[in-house]
């Protein structure tokens, strides 16, 4: 649903810089407080407040702080995935892709760290954790839309990309939940994981 409500405002919010900036304004300011505490605990009172905008102004895009925050941070690991499709073009091997893509997703982590790290860790904030399971699974699901099915494994793909999405995003999890584990620990880990028919082919074909 969250989608489909940001593709139906695209044309409109590319033609008027108005909303570009009030877009830009509620973005920085849901980043800046769930920077600072649980999205679950930003109310749409200091969301506004401290973007300069009217409550009516945000209800007329967003129901709520979560789904704001969580178009931010899909659209920042989109921007990672147009990358990739320039890399498929550069001559990378599979090994090369499957790090360099990997390493993107733990980059766009790194860049929200604080506000991942908050919801991880609060019992009530589910949404953020959720959230980047639902895009990781939806992503596999592309990806194998766009492989033939001699190259994919013979079973279920949406069990198949849960099983994918839970396990990038507990990666994730472990990283920020010890300190002594590094970005590239869960880098090296994940991209050790990866199940032998995903490495050959990682980026899904563009042609």
């Amino acid at each position: 649903m969250l989608a489909r409500r940001q593709e139906g405002r695209t044309l409109n919010d590319r033609t008027d810089p108005r909303i570009t900036r009030t877009i830009r304004a509620f973005e920085r300011a849901v980043v800046e407080l769930a920077s600072a505490r649980p999205v679950s605990q930003i109310s749409v009172a200091q969301l506004t407040e401290r973007a300069g905008v009217t409550r009516a102004t945000f209800y007329n895009r967003y129901s709520t702080p979560l789904e704001l925050l969580i178009h931010v941070l899909y659209s920042d690991l989109d921007r990672g995935h147009r990358l990739e499709e320039q890399r498929a073009h550069e001559g990378h091997s599979a090994a090369e892709l499957l790090r360099l893509t990997t390493a993107e997703v733990a980059d766009h982590v790194e860049r929200f760290r604080a506000v991942y790290a908050l919801s991880l860790g609060d019992p009530a904030d589910s949404g953020v954790y959720g959230a980047l399971v639902r895009h990781f699974h939806d992503y596999a699901l592309t990806f194998m839309a766009h492989r033939s099915p001699s190259e994919l494994p013979d079973a279920n793909r949406q069990v198949i990309a849960q099983f994918m999405a839970h396990g990038f995003a507990g990666a994730i999890r472990a990283w920020l939940s010890d300190p002594s584990v590094t970005k590239d620990d869960m880098v090296d880990a994940a991209v050790a994981c990866a199940p032998v028919w995903w490495a050959p082919g990682y980026l899904p074909h563009t042609t």
